[in-house]
């Protein structure tokens, strides 16, 4: 009798206490195109004393890998939690595809876990890129059910309500492969010319010698690799010290010891032979998470060698959150299992056709090519605004560089794999060497069985999976949402179980719609992923003599 009444007594004291103690806020912090290349990771030449002070007191993961080696497919997945080609949101880029426009298309329950955050009662913003393939790049163009405020500032969480939990995701485009573009003289294009006018207030200050820089080995050592690779560097201390702005507003207003921070980027360096490529220049990225000790933690700097997937984040961030993890996320929660493999694609890259799939463990990396003859270093118009591309080119034409320096112009073959430990770079493939027959084998029964698992619409053409997409050639139009009043509150539906949202008067934000809702008028609209919103209605409540 006495153990019932204790364990009685443990329930109600347990409740109170437990709901005194708010959830973690969430900041994810996403630098643009950008690998390990920062103090806290060796590297020498990087100015980044804000990354060195929050690694300090972080969790370094050293084996975090995109799905993708570009933005919008890479974006795409995080997200959603889901690898890009199970949605036909692979193709870079869906919303500027030289076919036409189109949205990927992820299955009717798939959400943001952005959206899956405000459902658990989380305030979410986010700056003004967006590009999940089911969006635009820019904010304004996508669910509007994701994110409480769009095209915010650093500061975002300084528009919730007071005591309520935020998640904020802040894209850095400081160090953006456009930033490693010539900032004056000559313009190679119309496009360098229009990335000059719109960085003018980006140009970060010349502080790296650019002979100082260390070139892997696929690099000729010229002039323009060596200035382009210290203007990258250059980019990356800019980057910094916004970050030092951010974490030191936080810290000003006391959320720092409640909030998880993770750091990391979209894909690998903003570099020929990284961008846009399924070797680790252009899937490994650096990945520090500052989780706040709370008196029980040990806060100092841990390292971690465990496999991450870029898929792995939502259902993390979902579990810190303690909200419902979906069975259909693709990825684990990573701070309580460790996967073996992590998997990318490579398809359409802007006006080149190209399908590569990527597994890899700790050891091992091996690539299948459906497009064998498809070299990594094509001609490709926005990339070679880039001066070392071009010039790179030239030598490999001219016949002046070794074999390493040569592959990238070359065909890759339909199948290749690279020994990590003996080959960090990359630069040998070892696919037909029989003391490797095993392995390859290994690595390519496990790649079938991934893209069994997920499913891959690269089965079909572009123009094929994008007719199917399509409404009469045009992005699909969100059916309107259903609206009934019961006892004086209405109640909100969608047929096909799009997201609803609602606006009360004179606010320019849409909530999200969970609960029926009690106000005599409002304003009210659905959007499925990969649709184009619905018509914006006005509910207005019956008069009782209705």
């Amino acid at each position: 009798m006495k153990f019932k009444h204790l364990a009685l007594l443990l329930v109600f004291v347990f409740i109170p206490i437990r709901a005194i103690y708010s959830l973690p806020n969430i900041l994810l912090l996403v630098a643009e195109d950008l690998s390990p290349r920062i103090e806290p990771y060796g590297d020498e030449i990087a100015q980044t004393p804000n990354l060195s002070k929050l690694a300090r007191q972080s969790t370094l993961f050293t084996n975090a890998f995109t799905t993708a080696g570009v933005c919008a497919p890479s974006r795409a997945a995080l997200i959603t939690g889901q690898h890009q080609i199970s949605f036909g949101g692979q193709h870079m880029r869906t919303s500027t595809s030289p076919l036409g426009k189109y949205f990927a298309l992820p299955a009717e329950h798939v959400k943001g876990f952005p959206e899956l955050l405000r459902e658990e009662g989380y305030f979410t913003f986010t700056d003004s890129k967006l590009d999940y393939q089911f969006s635009g790049i820019r904010s304004g163009s996508g669910p509007f059910s994701l994110w409480d405020i769009e095209n915010a500032e650093d500061t975002g969480w300084r528009q919730r309500q007071a005591q309520q939990p935020f998640f904020g995701l802040i894209n850095f485009f400081e160090t953006h492969e456009s930033g490693v573009m010539r900032p004056s003289g000559l313009p190679h294009s119309a496009t360098h010319l229009a990335t000059q006018l719109a960085r003018l207030k980006l140009v970060a200050p010349q502080v790296t010698d650019p002979e100082s820089v260390t070139l892997p080995p696929y690099y000729p050592d010229i002039d323009s690799v060596r200035s382009d690779l210290a203007r990258h560097y250059d980019n990356i201390a800019l980057m910094d010290a916004r970050v030092g702005n951010i974490l030191s507003a936080l810290e000003e207003d006391g959320l720092l010891e409640n909030t998880v921070i993770i750091w990391t980027a979209d894909h690998g360096d903003g570099l020929p032979r990284a961008k846009r490529e399924l070797f680790d220049s252009g899937l490994k990225v650096p990945f520090l998470m500052r989780i706040p000790c709370k008196g029980i933690r040990d806060c100092g700097s841990k390292t971690d060698d465990r496999m991450v997937s870029f898929v792995d984040i939502a259902p993390t961030l979902l579990s810190l959150a303690q909200a419902p993890i979906p069975l259909w996320l693709h990825g684990v929660n990573f701070l309580q299992s460790a996967r073996e493999y992590v998997f990318a694609s490579r398809d359409r890259i802007d006006e080149v056709e190209d399908r590569q799939r990527a597994v890899r463990n700790k050891r091992f990396k091996f690539i299948r090519s459906w497009r064998a003859e498809v070299p990594g270093g094509h001609e490709l118009a926005y990339r070679d605004n880039i001066d070392m591309v071009r010039d790179w080119r030239r030598l490999y034409q001219e016949k002046q560089l070794n074999q390493v320096q040569s592959n990238w112009f070359e065909a890759p073959g339909a199948r290749q794999l690279y020994d990590l430990a003996k080959d960090p770079f990359e630069t040998i493939n070892v696919i037909n060497d029989a003391n490797y027959s095993a392995i390859t084998d290994e690595m390519e029964q496990a790649l079938s069985n991934f893209l069994e698992r997920v499913g891959d619409t690269s089965v079909i053409s572009e123009e094929q999976m994008r007719e199917n997409f399509l409404c009469e050639n045009e992005v699909c139009k969100t059916p309107n949402p259903q609206i009934q009043w019961k006892n004086g509150k209405a109640h909100l539906s969608s047929e096909m179980g799009a997201s609803v949202g609602y606006q009360i008067q004179n606010s320019e934000h849409w909530a999200l719609y969970q609960t029926p809702i009690e106000l005599p008028n409002f304003k009210y609209k659905a959007i499925r992923y990969g649709f184009e919103e619905s018509e914006t209605l006005l509910a207005r409540r019956p008069s009782p003599t209705d």
